[in-house]
């Protein structure tokens, strides 16, 4: 049986503003409706940061409350996915929002290179915020920026600090860090079968105009994708993505080629070990 595939949109980063495209969504009431779209369209995660009213980053906990609560109401059964990134806020600021208790939050367990600056994930955060997961009952995904970050999910699984199989998504296309290569692509999913097992889930992000390349990969390989405004912000050289939708519609169309089904939330939240809702 063909496992479905997730699809996940990130639906604002914390890069993208309003004059690079005007469908990125900013306040909260923008990211409801335009998850709600996305939600619609076939996507069954919300990656998801918050923003001031002046578009720059934050990790402010009453914003994430009112996000949270939005998408309950609006996306019912959705998973919801916080960010912990280091661009919203710095040291334990990135994880003031996880006693919510979202349904999962990303967990950069390594440092890297970003286009411009040095993105820090020092190891006593990196275990602060995982310690925070288990408190709070929220699965981690791994950013997995560099190989190196594949095996550091492993040793923490080792030591108990991650809840269950650790769900590992390969970012790609990041100026100063992971190429889109396909045969470094093909080794990361070995190592991660070889680290966490045949069946454990992984996911794959393009940056970019990387983003459609590594959707079809991801989606004839077996694995989950992701999508959404925070990574691209077009549809090709000329045209702007109009919204968060029509980026997960083109990933529909890929798994229909594919001769995949796209997963339901019901069947997203089994694949990756969550506690089932009702419907």
């Amino acid at each position: 049986m063909t496992t479905p595939c997730i699809i996940c949109v990130a639906i604002t980063g914390s890069v993208p503003r309003k004059e690079n495209n005007p469908a990125v969504p900013i306040t909260v009431e923008e990211q409801i409706e335009s998850t709600q779209e996305a939600f619609e369209a076939g996507a069954a995660i919300a990656h998801c940061h918050v923003r001031n009213d002046d578009q720059t980053p934050t990790s402010d906990p009453e914003k994430f409350g009112r996000l949270m609560e939005g998408l309950h109401k609006h996306c019912p059964g959705m998973i919801v996915q916080l960010s912990t990134g280091g661009r919203s806020g710095a040291g334990q600021a990135r994880g003031g929002m996880l006693p919510l208790a979202p349904d999962m939050a990303s967990l950069s367990v390594g440092s890297n290179n970003f286009p411009t600056r040095v993105y820090e994930n020092p190891p006593d955060l990196v275990e602060w915020l995982a310690s925070e997961m288990r408190k709070y009952n929220v699965k981690p995904e791994i950013e997995a920026f560099d190989l190196s970050h594949i095996f550091q999910a492993k040793l923490m699984q080792d030591r108990g600090e991650l809840l269950g199989t650790p769900y590992v998504q390969f970012v790609m296309g990041v100026k100063n860090a992971m190429p889109v290569d396909r045969e470094v692509f093909d080794f990361y999913i070995r190592t991660v079968k070889r680290l966490f097992g045949e069946d454990a889930p992984w996911c794959a992000a393009g940056i970019g105009a990387n983003q459609i390349v590594v959707n079809e990969w991801a989606v004839a390989a077996g694995g989950h994708a992701r999508t959404g405004l925070e990574d691209n912000m077009r549809l090709d050289r000329e045209r702007l993505a109009p919204s968060n939708a029509a980026l997960v519609s083109r990933v529909v169309e890929i798994c229909e080629r594919h001769e995949r089904p796209v997963a339901s939330w019901q069947e997203a939240r089994a694949i990756l070990g969550l506690a089932p809702l009702a419907a």
